[in-house]
């Protein structure tokens, strides 16, 4: 198990337990109210770290190397997938997968980003950044869910867009812009879940759902904090400060009517517990889709749209 920074305390005491547990003696008694004080400390522990935890800390949370990921939750959440791929244009990308499958006694297209766990499967996947060729192969598998009349569901987790000279080239706006427009003209229930990093067009451009709903430690902005603190400070040391002041967490997205919904996290994060997790995660898209495949196609679309157009707020400072 990684830990983070802001873990140690509770690295300290679980280290001791592991220490004591392995102590062989003849009277249990001796040791074990002293195993189950530690661990009470333990929980109690972690329960004040991650009931407190900053801006900063979710952003850490968010991209814990041990956090499920989308073909994490598919195989916990979903049978018979069968993946999709290529864009039927230049190549398979890797950064996004998507497929049909079975979710809860209905058909449903899964589509999200998916990072690596280590550094061949990081490089494989480009880090879950995706060129031109994942968003055109979504928006294919999409355009297909709606053809036949499948929910789509997707699951936000990326570092943004690949940046690179190549996927300007092949038009990365132009096929984010092309995903956003395609998006908000589905006539089929789109669930969206943002279940890591939710940075900038890389994540909208398979976002745009009639629902969009944050796990609880995890973030959603137009840039990343230390995008952020490098063009405000000339330097990357303010990526907290930066953090705070984007107000990329599911809280602050929750207040500002960005988001639905945040779905909870089993205590000390989604890695914690992956079937927890899971189970919280597809409680709420069955509750989503239940929901939504009640209104008409034409309302799913003017809601989409209606939903998007209202984001954001704004006044008029100004002397009359």
């Amino acid at each position: 198990m990684n830990y983070l920074d802001f873990e140690k305390p509770i690295i300290e005491l679980e280290k001791k337990i592991s220490e004591l547990s392995e102590l062989h003696l003849t009277d249990d008694n001796v040791l074990t109210p002293e195993i189950e004080r530690l661990r009470s400390r333990v929980e109690e522990l972690r329960k004040s770290i991650f009931t407190n935890l900053t801006h900063w800390q979710r952003v850490q949370l968010a991209r814990h190397p041990d956090r499920p990921y989308t073909l994490d939750y598919v195989y916990k959440l979903t049978e018979n997938f069968i993946e999709l791929h290529g864009d039927r244009c230049y190549s398979d990308d890797k950064a996004i997968v998507g497929g049909l499958a079975a979710f809860r006694g209905r058909s449903v297209m899964i589509i999200g980003h998916q990072k690596g766990r280590d550094t061949k499967s990081r490089k494989y996947r480009n880090f879950g950044m995706p060129n031109p060729d994942g968003y055109r192969k979504a928006l294919r598998l999409m355009k297909t869910a709606e053809k036949f009349g499948i929910p789509v569901i997707t699951m936000l987790d990326t570092p943004g867009a690949f940046p690179g000279l190549e996927a300007e080239e092949r038009g990365q706006a132009e096929a984010i812009a092309r995903n956003l427009r395609e998006m908000a003209l589905l006539r089929v229930p789109v669930v969206t879940v943002v279940i890591g990093e939710g940075a900038s067009g890389g994540a909208l451009g398979i976002g745009m759902g009639n629902e969009v709903y944050m796990m609880e430690n995890t973030w959603y902005s137009v840039i990343s904090p230390e995008s952020c603190s490098s063009i405000l400070w000339k330097t990357w040391d303010y990526k907290e400060q930066a953090a705070r002041a984007l107000k990329l967490s599911a809280k602050d997205l929750m207040e500002l009517e960005v988001i639905d919904g945040i779905i909870s996290e089993p205590l000390g994060g989604a890695h914690r517990d992956y079937d927890a997790a899971s189970v919280a995660v597809g409680d709420q898209i069955a509750e989503s889709l239940d929901r939504l495949s009640k209104m008409k196609p034409d309302k799913l679309k003017s809601q989409r749209i209606e939903k998007y157009s209202q984001m954001g707020s704004w006044s008029d400072t100004s002397k009359k």
